[in-house]
């Protein structure tokens, strides 16, 4: 795995990191991976709106991501923040109402360009995250992965319970349907 590099996603890294989303139609129809940095009232919920908003995000220094490279080309990523630069996540009236710590970050989106799948990059891309957190200061980290009971699963988007817990995370509770907090301490 060698040939991979994580770099931070920046206004320098901004084209590479676009190249990827672009082959991948935005994400999701065209999300950009803005989903969690705004809430639903206030999404335009258009392709180029996204990409508008997450670079602006990304200039103002308010999107993060861990972007994993092979040579020029971004093939992975993760994103995080703190819960202010990330404040919607999936079941969060459930989570609010059993929230026990507030994380310095989360982490709310994993993800592998389609040709690179299945080679372990999503792991790559977490410990990138955890790798860029600690040089940061470092902090306490959630991330909100499916839980699908060691079963084998498609996942596109947040990882599992498994590859969280292959990264030094604990379990703390279940959230929603299918999904469960993650969380482990970066020094």
């Amino acid at each position: 795995m060698s040939e991979f590099q994580v770099r931070p996603l920046t206004s320098q890294s901004w084209d590479a990191f676009a190249e990827m989303v672009e082959r991948h139609n935005g994400v999701f129809g065209g999300c950009w991976c803005t989903y969690f940095h705004t809430m639903n009232a206030e999404k335009e919920r258009t392709y180029d709106a996204n990409r508008s908003l997450k670079h602006r995000l990304v200039v103002e220094g308010r999107a993060h991501a861990a972007l994993v490279f092979d040579g020029d080309e971004v093939v992975a990523w993760s994103e995080y923040g703190s819960p202010d630069e990330l404040p919607n996540i999936y079941h969060r009236k459930q989570y609010e109402e059993e929230l026990d710590v507030r994380p310095d970050y989360r982490i709310t989106c994993i993800f592998v360009d389609k040709r690179y799948r299945r080679r372990g990059l999503s792991a790559i891309a977490l410990q990138g995250t955890l790798d860029l957190i600690a040089a940061a200061g470092g902090g306490v980290v959630e991330g909100y992965p499916h839980d699908n009971d060691g079963q084998k699963k498609s996942v596109l988007y947040d990882g599992t319970r498994a590859l969280f817990e292959r990264a030094g995370f604990e379990f703390i509770r279940s959230k929603g349907l299918g999904n469960c907090v993650m969380r482990r301490t970066v020094a």
